[in-house]
């Protein structure tokens, strides 16, 4: 079994396969903003389609902090995403995960797209 710091880790830096023996049956997933997905297979399937829109992109996390404490975990993360046809894409997130008894129960994740050429300055 993985800790809650492995598995936050794992899903915030898209190495999702790693994290799914940790979601719980009935994971909640709350994108603030866009919406919630319920269920573990919701979670997979919205993962695994992340990961095909990926799949020509070069991907590089500038930033990637990871705090955890008992049953909770955050990360802090910046990631540059550059497409095949050379579009460059910058994305601050922070993503909640809250455990119980092991599993991922919940993972509330805020996104914000960035300027390009400011790269991982945040301000």
């Amino acid at each position: 079994m993985t800790t809650p710091r492995e598995t936050a880790e794992a899903f915030s830096g898209h190495r999702f396969a790693d994290a799914y023996p940790a979601l719980a049956p009935d994971v909640r997933w709350t994108n603030v903003g866009q919406g919630t997905l319920t269920g573990r297979q919701s979670v997979v399937d919205a993962c695994e389609a992340t990961l095909a829109e990926l799949a020509t992109t070069t991907t590089e996390f500038t930033r990637l902090v990871v705090v955890a404490d008992g049953d909770v975990a955050a990360v802090d993360a910046v990631g540059r995403y550059v497409g095949a046809d050379g579009a460059v894409s910058v994305v601050s997130s922070c993503d909640v995960y809250e455990f119980t008894g092991g599993l991922l129960t919940t993972i509330t994740s805020y996104t914000v797209e960035l300027d390009p050429a400011a790269g991982a300055d945040r301000t």
